[in-house]
């Protein structure tokens, strides 16, 4: 019994794509799924602006304008809390303060003095003073003496060490007192901005 319906094509699936007829003298290359390296390098530097590394040589790049470009700046916020002070920091801190606080005391006082003399208040009310104050067997008191600038100097330096001892001692206290309390509600909370 003789064949006579000839050469049938070969055997194909359903909804199969046909396959492309092989060139003859060329060789057969299968198709990929994925693009090679050489068409993503040129598809990407064609969608970024620039020739990718698969893309000819000596092609121009071509940069497209920005859209839509942010003109305000943006302010990054970030919430801290402060859990617990050092007391050993805050003692020297506060220490450091404290003596620069009484020595602006002392300067200031130095400098009121001086101002209040050249404008002769001290004359003025310690001869009223002296007048009210004096009798027939003696003078009155003496303002101008009892309010050198030695005296007043020494006082403010009293006050002013005073001073010292007793903010170091309440800014430790305190930096303590703050450890404890932040033990049970948590701290102190603190946002923090920064700008771009």
């Amino acid at each position: 019994m003789t064949d006579t319906r000839g050469q049938q094509p070969p055997y194909e699936a359903y909804g199969a794509k046909p396959q492309p007829q092989q060139q003859q003298g060329q060789p057969y290359h299968p198709p990929q799924a994925y693009p090679g390296p050489g068409e993503a390098g040129a598809r990407g530097g064609q969608q970024a602006g620039r020739p990718g590394p698969g893309a000819p040589a000596g092609s121009p790049a071509t940069r497209r304008p920005r859209t839509g470009a942010r003109t305000t700046p943006r302010t990054r916020k970030a919430r801290l809390r402060v859990s617990k002070a050092d007391p050993w920091s805050v003692m020297k801190v506060s220490f450091l303060l404290s003596i620069a606080l009484g020595i602006c005391t002392v300067i200031a006082a130095a400098v009121l003095w001086m101002v209040m003399d050249a404008m002769g208040v001290f004359s003025t009310v310690g001869g009223t003073i002296s007048q009210a104050t004096g009798s027939n067997d003696g003078n009155g008191f003496d303002l101008q003496s009892f309010l050198s600038l030695p005296r007043v100097l020494m006082f403010t330096a009293v006050i002013a060490v005073i001073d010292v001892v007793l903010a170091t001692a309440l800014a430790t206290l305190g930096s303590f007192i703050y450890n404890i309390s932040a033990g049970f509600v948590g701290g102190v909370e603190l946002t923090l901005a920064e700008d771009e």
